[in-house]
């Protein structure tokens, strides 16, 4: 399992405490320092089974530099996304965990968090 995170959020230290207290084996990628490349990406959004525009911060100083609230949200527009996520990370919303099972969450919540530890395989 691998967490998405920024260290000065508090939802991204909510779920580390949370993944600390169950005891979960996990990675931490500082996305902004380790920012994840455009193919990495959309391996996320496929276990998200979402869209980049759904997981784009669009509260953002550069999303608004970037007017990305007024770009499309077709499949045609879909790498123009990406590409705007993998330069310039902050707009990813976090934090995300990548499940063992393949899958991911984005854990703002609590209940998130959970889901994807769930997904965890049983102990033999």
């Amino acid at each position: 399992m691998e967490i998405w995170i920024n260290p000065a959020c508090s939802k991204c230290r909510g779920a580390l405490s949370l993944l600390d207290a169950e005891g979960a084996e996990y990675t931490v990628r500082r996305y902004l320092e380790d920012a994840p490349t455009e193919a990495e990406i959309r391996a996320v959004l496929d276990r998200l089974g979402l869209e980049p525009w759904d997981i784009t911060r669009t509260q953002e100083a550069v999303a608004k530099e970037l007017g990305v609230r007024e770009w499309g949200r077709e499949a045609a527009d879909r790498e123009r996304w990406v590409a705007a996520l993998a330069a310039h990370p902050q707009l990813i919303q976090r934090p995300i965990i990548t499940a063992d099972d393949g899958s991911a969450v984005v854990a703002r919540t609590d209940e998130a968090v959970r889901d994807a530890l769930s997904r965890r395989p049983s102990a033999p």
